[in-house]
């Protein structure tokens, strides 16, 4: 029996302010999982009723007040949830659930990565300190994984050249700098974890996910990273048959600043 699984992420920027385009992605793709980051909303506000009426009816969340969060809606049971508070700040950016796909449980980790701040020396900048030590955590626990898993999320880091619109200009801009690139490849290589955005669209051309709200004409300007990541252990990467950045949602209103990445899968 064929079971396909389709799997969004987004970091949303505020899950209450902008509900409608999160409520326009579910009813126009229609995803069985969305993953949502810095959802910036207690778990008492988030908007569950809205969402359940849209057929989300199983939706995990960790949020705090103002700041950071996660959130994970599906379509298909969870068979478990875990939340994990990373290096002891009690920040809400790690989710991860388990659903049912063809027999098989598979987990989907939902991460939110510290941005890191605007210097990029973690001696003198305290938040690039805490960005290098999720990252080695990160790395850790997933070097003991053991269960099919795809992992999700704004992960903050661009590590390729072509992930950034200038590869020359942005090597020393929080994000793209190569301690954050190299940590971020070590991160993946722990789990043996497979680039699936990469496997749809190749090293050379550009591939981005952001664009600042700073630039008058986003689109036009083109400055983009690609912050969000869509990584799955080697069983998994094989059933990837599609992979697409909604770039238009960039342009929706009142818009993330970020564009929705939706991959899907066939067992």
């Amino acid at each position: 029996m064929t079971d396909r699984l389709t799997i969004a992420t987004w970091n949303i920027n505020s899950v209450r302010l902008r509900l409608p385009i999160v409520e326009k992605l579910l009813l126009d793709h229609a995803p069985d999982i969305l993953c949502l980051q810095e959802t910036k909303c207690p778990n008492g506000n988030f908007p569950l009723g809205p969402l359940r009426k849209l057929g989300y009816e199983h939706i995990a969340v960790h949020g705090q007040k103002g700041y950071h969060g996660v959130a994970t809606l599906s379509r298909r049971p969870f068979l478990s949830e875990e939340r994990i508070d990373y290096c002891g700040k009690g920040d809400s950016r790690h989710l991860t659930v388990e659903v049912d796909v063809a027999g098989s449980r598979v987990a989907v980790q939902n991460f939110y990565v510290p941005a890191g701040g605007d210097e990029p020396d973690p001696e003198v900048n305290d938040k690039f300190a805490h960005k290098l030590a999720f990252l080695d955590e990160m790395g850790d626990r997933f070097a003991s994984l053991t269960t099919p898993t795809v992992v999700v999320g704004d992960l903050n880091v661009a590590p390729y050249e072509h992930d950034v619109w200038s590869h020359k200009k942005l090597l020393k801009v929080v994000s793209h700098t190569p301690v954050e690139c190299d940590r971020l490849e070590a991160v993946r290589a722990a789990g043996g974890l497979v680039d699936v955005m990469r496997r749809f669209v190749p090293m050379e051309d550009k591939l981005y996910t952001w664009w600042s709200y700073r630039a008058k004409d986003w689109s036009a300007a083109d400055k983009g990273r690609r912050l969000d990541h869509v990584w799955t252990t080697p069983d998994l990467a094989g059933q990837a048959t599609r992979m697409e950045v909604l770039r238009a949602a960039r342009g929706w209103e009142k818009p993330s600043d970020h564009a929705p990445v939706i991959a899907r899968f066939e067992a």
